[in-house]
């Protein structure tokens, strides 16, 4: 056991695919996985292992923001040897071709947290995806007919800002839209040499005020899931 995870040591997979909600995490591994068992309730932060494809693969929920991710990136890397983590999530579109239920690719992340200027001090790091699994993701998405964005994502500690229209300063300079994990996971993996990719549908939008249900956000957006769980080969 980790501090927040219960699982023995080989009960976590190499690969995890890490949703922020839990409950989407139980319903990816219900959904996508033969041999299902949970290693981990601790928090309600649930925690699957099973197969795809005859391949042993987790699922691990890792909260809201930064700092509670980074808690089961850290865990999961140090205490458990994952070698690759997936993240499957939703955003806020800050582009107007970047619509409703459209898959990006987020190839780096910037973000307003400060946890890089923690570490860097004066210098700004750029947290970006590891090439290999973007290349396998685009390959899949393009033999299957899927269409995806990619480019820079913005990982932001603020949900609700200040200023409604400060989006628009990201958008300006070609950043497609806001999570809030991804700047955090790139930067571990990169320091742990690790592999590491967000793959997010977009659930609402800045530009055009349109919103995915709550239902459609813990239960939907099969594609992206297709897409993380079908990249997972050695």
């Amino acid at each position: 056991m980790s501090a927040h995870i219960e699982a023995k040591k080989n009960e976590i997979a190499e690969t995890v695919l890490m949703p922020g909600d839990p409950l989407r995490a139980k319903w990816i591994a219900e959904t996508f996985l033969d041999n299902v068992y949970c290693y981990s309730k601790i928090r309600g932060m649930l925690g699957y292992t099973g197969e795809f494809k005859g391949q042993r693969i987790s699922i691990q929920g890792s909260g809201m923001g930064i700092p509670s991710a980074m808690i089961y990136y850290h865990e999961l890397i140090n205490d458990y040897d994952v070698k690759r983590i997936i993240r499957v999530g939703t955003a806020g579109s800050y582009q107007e071709d970047v619509k409703i239920r459209d898959i990006v690719l987020a190839l780096s992340a910037s973000t307003n947290s400060g946890i890089n200027n923690a570490i860097f001090n004066d210098f700004n790091y750029a947290p970006t995806a590891d090439f290999n699994l973007i290349l396998k993701a685009a390959l899949y998405a393009q033999e299957n007919n899927i269409l995806i964005k990619a480019g820079n994502i913005l990982s932001s500690d603020l949900y609700y800002e200040e200023d409604p229209m400060a989006y628009k300063k990201w958008a300006k300079y070609g950043v497609l839209c806001a999570e809030m994990e991804s700047a955090g996971l790139y930067t571990i993996a990169a320091k742990h040499n690790i592999e590491a990719l967000t793959i997010l549908t977009i659930s609402d939008s800045m530009v055009t005020g349109e919103k995915c249900s709550f239902e459609e956000r813990e239960r939907t957006f099969k594609e992206m899931v297709q897409i993380a769980l079908n990249i997972c080969e050695d």
